[in-house]
C-alpha cells in the first residue's frame, strides 16, 4: 500500500506546488530552498524560455532573464514563451518571457533584462544569483558564463542542442569538471553543426531544458548526489540518452580556468565585437562602450522611406535588403547578412557609432 500524502494544512503556501512537494526527491524542505533561491538565466531562446517556464512552475523565488534578442515569427515553432502579439509587437524576448511568467505565478519576482551577457557586464547579472542557467545558442557565451561561475564559485547547467541531439553538464566549480577541462578551447568555425545547417527539432529542445531544469532544482534543493554523474548527451529521434563520466578531466587535467584561474573569455581577451547569430542570416554589432541610447531622437532622423519603428525597447528600419533592430545599449542586429563588414557599415552609417 502505497504512503499517505504529507498533509500540507499547515503549509498552505505550498498548496500550488503539492503535487512537486509529495515526490520524496523534493518535499516541503525541498519546495522552500526552491522559494528561497534566485537564478540568472542567461538566453531566452528555444531552451531559455523552457528552462524559464519550468523552473517559475515549479515555485523558484527569483529568476533574472538576460537575452539580447527579440521575438520573431520562426521563433514560435520551439520558443514555448511567446506568441504572435510578440512577434507583432516586437517585444524583446527578456520582457515578452517575463510578462508570460508574471502571470503564470505571480510568487516568483521575475525580472527582464534586455541586454546582451559580455565580459563587461556578466558578472554584475551574476552577483545575487545562487546559480546560472544556460539558455544561450553561442559557445563563446557558454565559455563566458563558465568563466564568471568558476570566478565566483557559483553553480550552473550548461545545455546545448542541434537537430535531434543535445547535450547537458551541471558543473560544480572545484567539485566537478568545468567546461574547459572537457573542451579547453571552442571549436573554430564550420567545425561544429549549427541550426543553420542541421535544422532543430522542438521535442529536442524540451528534453534538453528538462535534464537541465531538474539538474538546476537538485543543486537548488541540497540534492547533489542526485545529479547525473557527467556528461548526458541525448538523441531524440531514436531515444538514447547516454551520460559519460567525465571526472578525470577535473582530477588529472591541467585547465587553464578552474586550475590556472586564468579567465580569458571573462577578461574580454577572445571576445568578438561581431558575432554570427545562429539560424538568423544575422550579425550583432557591439559598441565598444556602454552607452544608452535616445532611440526616438534616432529614429527621428531615419528616412520615412526606411519603415523606422520605435517601440521604447528597440528602433527597427530597413537598410535596403536589411533589417536593422537597434537597442537601447547600442547593440544592433543585422539581419540579411552573415558578412560582419556589411553589418556594421549599415550601423556606422545610420547610428553613427
Amino acid at each position: 500500500m502505497a504512503d499517505s500524502p504529507l498533509d500540507l494544512s499547515a503549509h498552505p503556501e505550498l498548496a500550488r506546488y503539492s503535487r512537486q512537494v509529495y515526490f520524496a526527491g523534493v518535499g516541503v524542505e525541498g519546495q522552500r530552498r526552491l522559494r528561497l533561491s534566485s537564478v540568472t538565466l542567461v538566453g531566452c531562446g528555444a531552451l531559455g524560455s523552457a528552462l524559464a517556464d519550468q523552473l517559475v512552475r515549479a515555485g523558484l523565488g527569483h529568476l533574472q532573464i538576460v537575452d539580447r534578442d527579440f521575438v520573431e515569427l520562426d521563433n514560435l515553432q520551439r520558443q514555448r514563451l511567446f506568441d504572435e502579439q510578440d512577434v507583432r509587437e516586437c517585444l524583446p524576448k527578456a520582457e515578452a518571457a517575463a510578462r508570460k511568467l508574471r502571470r503564470i505565478n505571480s510568487g516568483c519576482e521575475v525580472d527582464a533584462v534586455v541586454a546582451d551577457a559580455n565580459p563587461r557586464n556578466i558578472e554584475r547579472f551574476c552577483s545575487e544569483a545562487d546559480l546560472l542557467l544556460d539558455g544561450t545558442d553561442n559557445l563563446e557565451s557558454r565559455y563566458l558564463i563558465n568563466d564568471v561561475a568558476v570566478k565566483t564559485d557559483k553553480p550552473w547547467v550548461y545545455g546545448a542542442c542541434v537537430a535531434a541531439d543535445g547535450l547537458v553538464l551541471a558543473v560544480r566549480p572545484q567539485a566537478s569538471p568545468c567546461l574547459r577541462c572537457i573542451w579547453p578551447d571552442p571549436p573554430g568555425p564550420g567545425e561544429l553543426p549549427t541550426c543553420d545547417t542541421a535544422g532543430i527539432l522542438g521535442a529536442t529542445v524540451n528534453i534538453v531544458a528538462a535534464l537541465q531544469a531538474g539538474e538546476a532544482m537538485k543543486i537548488l534543493m541540497g540534492r547533489e548526489e542526485e545529479l547525473l554523474r557527467g556528461l548526458t548527451s541525448i538523441d531524440a529521434w531514436h531515444g538514447r540518452v547516454r551520460t559519460v563520466n567525465v571526472q578525470a578531466a577535473l582530477e588529472h587535467g591541467t585547465c587553464s580556468c578552474c586550475q590556472e584561474r586564468d579567465f580569458e573569455f571573462l577578461a574580454g581577451k577572445r571576445a568578438a565585437a561581431t558575432t554570427s547569430l545562429c539560424g538568423r542570416n544575422a550579425v550583432q554589432i557591439m559598441p565598444a562602450d556602454d552607452t544608452e541610447l535616445d532611440l526616438r531622437r534616432i529614429a527621428g532622423r531615419i528616412p520615412a522611406h526606411m519603415r523606422p519603428a520605435c517601440n521604447g525597447f528597440l528602433l527597427k528600419f530597413q537598410a535596403g535588403v536589411l533589417n536593422v533592430a537597434l537597442f537601447v545599449d547600442g547593440r544592433a542586429i543585422v539581419q540579411g547578412t552573415t558578412d560582419a563588414s556589411a553589418a556594421k557599415n549599415a550601423y556606422a552609417k545610420y547610428v553613427g557609432h
